[in-house]
Protein backbone atom coordinates (compact mmCIF):
# COMPACT_ATOMS: atom_id res chain seq x y z
CA UNK A 1 0.00 0.00 0.00
CA UNK A 2 1.49 3.31 -1.11
CA UNK A 3 -1.05 5.53 0.30
CA UNK A 4 -3.98 5.49 3.02
CA UNK A 5 -6.69 3.78 1.61
CA UNK A 6 -10.42 4.87 3.40
CA UNK A 7 -10.85 1.12 3.89
CA UNK A 8 -7.76 1.07 6.07
CA UNK A 9 -8.71 3.95 7.77
CA UNK A 10 -12.43 2.77 8.30
CA UNK A 11 -10.36 -0.59 10.07
CA UNK A 12 -8.27 1.65 12.30
CA UNK A 13 -11.42 3.40 13.47
CA UNK A 14 -13.90 0.35 14.23
CA UNK A 15 -10.76 -1.76 15.68
CA UNK A 16 -9.83 0.84 17.67
CA UNK A 17 -13.13 1.65 19.10
CA UNK A 18 -13.56 -2.36 19.62
CA UNK A 19 -10.18 -2.37 21.41
CA UNK A 20 -11.90 0.78 23.20
CA UNK A 21 -14.95 -0.78 24.51
CA UNK A 22 -13.08 -3.73 25.48
CA UNK A 23 -10.62 -2.24 28.30
CA UNK A 24 -14.05 -0.28 29.29
CA UNK A 25 -12.53 3.61 28.33
CA UNK A 26 -14.12 6.95 28.23
CA UNK A 27 -15.84 7.85 24.81
CA UNK A 28 -13.27 8.50 22.57
CA UNK A 29 -12.84 10.54 19.18
CA UNK A 30 -10.38 8.86 16.34
CA UNK A 31 -9.25 11.12 13.48
CA UNK A 32 -7.25 9.73 10.82
CA UNK A 33 -5.10 11.61 8.61
CA UNK A 34 -3.21 10.99 5.14
CA UNK A 35 0.39 11.61 4.88
CA UNK A 36 -0.11 15.22 4.00
CA UNK A 37 -2.37 15.97 6.97
CA UNK A 38 -5.95 15.67 5.18
CA UNK A 39 -8.86 14.10 6.82
CA UNK A 40 -9.59 10.41 5.97
CA UNK A 41 -12.03 9.46 8.86
CA UNK A 42 -13.75 10.75 11.84
CA UNK A 43 -15.38 9.51 14.47
CA UNK A 44 -17.18 10.42 17.89
CA UNK A 45 -18.58 8.30 20.31
CA UNK A 46 -21.58 9.08 22.14
CA UNK A 47 -20.78 11.07 25.31
CA UNK A 48 -17.45 12.25 24.09
CA UNK A 49 -16.50 16.29 24.89
CA UNK A 50 -16.78 18.95 22.73
CA UNK A 51 -13.55 19.59 21.96
CA UNK A 52 -12.18 15.64 21.58
CA UNK A 53 -12.18 15.25 18.12
CA UNK A 54 -9.82 18.77 17.80
CA UNK A 55 -7.77 17.18 20.63
CA UNK A 56 -7.38 13.90 18.58
CA UNK A 57 -6.69 16.08 15.34
CA UNK A 58 -4.23 17.97 16.97
CA UNK A 59 -2.26 14.70 18.37
CA UNK A 60 -2.07 12.82 14.70
CA UNK A 61 -1.37 16.74 13.18
CA UNK A 62 1.74 17.26 15.46
CA UNK A 63 3.05 13.75 14.47
CA UNK A 64 2.47 14.25 10.93
CA UNK A 65 4.41 17.65 11.26
CA UNK A 66 7.14 16.78 13.09
CA UNK A 67 7.41 13.28 11.67
CA UNK A 68 7.59 11.43 15.06
CA UNK A 69 4.87 10.37 17.00
CA UNK A 70 3.37 12.24 19.95
CA UNK A 71 4.88 10.51 22.50
CA UNK A 72 8.40 11.92 21.14
CA UNK A 73 6.73 15.08 21.23
CA UNK A 74 5.42 14.95 24.76
CA UNK A 75 9.30 13.86 25.75
CA UNK A 76 9.96 16.94 24.11
CA UNK A 77 8.12 19.27 25.50
CA UNK A 78 9.20 18.27 28.77
CA UNK A 79 12.98 19.27 27.80
CA UNK A 80 12.25 21.81 25.19
CA UNK A 81 8.79 23.28 26.11
CA UNK A 82 10.11 26.32 23.76
CA UNK A 83 10.37 24.54 20.83
CA UNK A 84 7.02 22.82 21.13
CA UNK A 85 5.49 26.12 21.71
CA UNK A 86 6.95 27.67 18.81
CA UNK A 87 6.36 24.42 16.61
CA UNK A 88 2.85 24.44 17.75
CA UNK A 89 2.03 27.99 16.77
CA UNK A 90 3.63 27.57 13.22
CA UNK A 91 0.78 24.41 13.15
CA UNK A 92 -1.66 27.39 13.74
CA UNK A 93 -2.12 25.34 17.10
CA UNK A 94 -3.01 22.17 15.99
CA UNK A 95 -0.22 20.39 17.63
CA UNK A 96 -1.04 18.36 20.81
CA UNK A 97 2.48 16.53 22.18
CA UNK A 98 1.18 14.01 24.51
CA UNK A 99 0.31 10.31 23.84
CA UNK A 100 -1.82 9.38 21.42
CA UNK A 101 -0.80 10.59 18.02
CA UNK A 102 0.48 7.61 16.26
CA UNK A 103 2.22 7.61 12.48
CA UNK A 104 1.31 5.20 9.78
CA UNK A 105 3.80 3.40 8.44
CA UNK A 106 3.13 1.22 5.25
CA UNK A 107 4.75 -2.14 4.51
CA UNK A 108 7.95 -0.75 3.80
CA UNK A 109 8.07 1.65 6.45
CA UNK A 110 6.88 4.98 4.28
CA UNK A 111 4.97 7.34 6.11
CA UNK A 112 1.13 7.30 5.11
CA UNK A 113 -0.74 9.17 7.69
CA UNK A 114 -1.44 9.41 11.52
CA UNK A 115 -3.84 8.18 14.11
CA UNK A 116 -4.85 10.83 16.47
CA UNK A 117 -6.94 9.09 19.70
CA UNK A 118 -8.38 11.34 22.72
CA UNK A 119 -10.91 10.53 25.28
CA UNK A 120 -9.57 8.15 27.77
CA UNK A 121 -5.65 8.78 29.60
CA UNK A 122 -2.74 9.06 26.86
CA UNK A 123 -1.09 5.53 27.63
CA UNK A 124 -5.13 4.18 26.48
CA UNK A 125 -5.33 6.17 23.40
CA UNK A 126 -2.44 5.23 21.74
CA UNK A 127 -3.20 1.61 22.81
CA UNK A 128 -6.20 2.19 21.09
CA UNK A 129 -4.70 3.35 17.81
CA UNK A 130 -1.94 0.99 18.20
CA UNK A 131 -4.49 -1.77 17.59
CA UNK A 132 -6.45 -0.26 15.02
CA UNK A 133 -3.45 0.24 13.04
CA UNK A 134 -2.06 -3.20 13.10
CA UNK A 135 -5.59 -4.41 12.40
CA UNK A 136 -5.27 -2.55 8.66
CA UNK A 137 -2.15 -4.52 8.39
CA UNK A 138 -0.14 -1.51 8.77
CA UNK A 139 2.92 -0.09 11.38
CA UNK A 140 2.27 2.01 13.83
CA UNK A 141 5.06 4.26 15.21
CA UNK A 142 4.31 5.96 18.57
CA UNK A 143 7.62 7.91 18.86
CA UNK A 144 8.47 5.44 21.98
CA UNK A 145 12.50 5.40 22.71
Amino acid sequence: MTELTLAAAQIIIATALDHCRAGNFQPMSIVVLDARGALKAVASEDGTSLKRAEIARGKAFGALSLGVGSRALFKRAKEQAFFIAAASHVADGALVPVPGGVLIRNEAGALIGAVGISGDTSDNDEAAALAGIAAAGLKGDPGAD
